[in-house]
């Protein structure tokens, strides 16, 4: 990546992201990722002191489909990570992509103020923050 410009989170983020209630049932996730084509669903606050979680489709492959679990039974809040580690828009990509790499995760979801504004993965990181490099 270039030296002398800083390449920021937002400059790289999606700018799609799916909402799920909690008690939504696994199946209702699964349906709603294939719809919207996402590889992650951020779970909504339930009231203003909570806060956003995250099933990935890796959570619901081992935690539902691998443990014989329903679906159709399973709600969202039973294989969900919560609290989501979250980034903000403003963080360096350098520092987003060390984040990941501590906390072994692959995706988050970018928080500005208390609202989701998108959601940012290694493939964001390396895609467009490469593609941006070159402009």
């Amino acid at each position: 990546m270039l030296e002398g410009r800083k390449i920021r989170v937002s400059d790289v983020m999606a700018n799609t992201y799916v909402m799920i209630d909690g008690l939504a049932t696994v199946q209702d996730g699964i349906n709603l990722a294939r719809k919207h084509q996402v590889k992650a669903l951020i779970v909504q606050k339930r009231h203003d002191d909570d806060e956003y979680g995250i099933v990935l489709m890796n959570d619901i492959a081992k935690k539902v489909l691998a443990s014989n679990r329903s679906p159709q039974r399973t709600n969202i809040y039973e294989i969900m990570t919560k609290p989501a580690l979250s980034v903000s828009p403003g963080m360096n990509v350098k520092y987003c992509a060390r984040l990941f790499e501590r906390f072994g995760i692959s995706r988050a979801p970018v928080i500005e103020g208390q609202q989701v504004v998108g959601m940012v993965s290694y493939n964001n990181i390396v895609i467009n923050g490469m593609a941006t490099e070159s402009d």
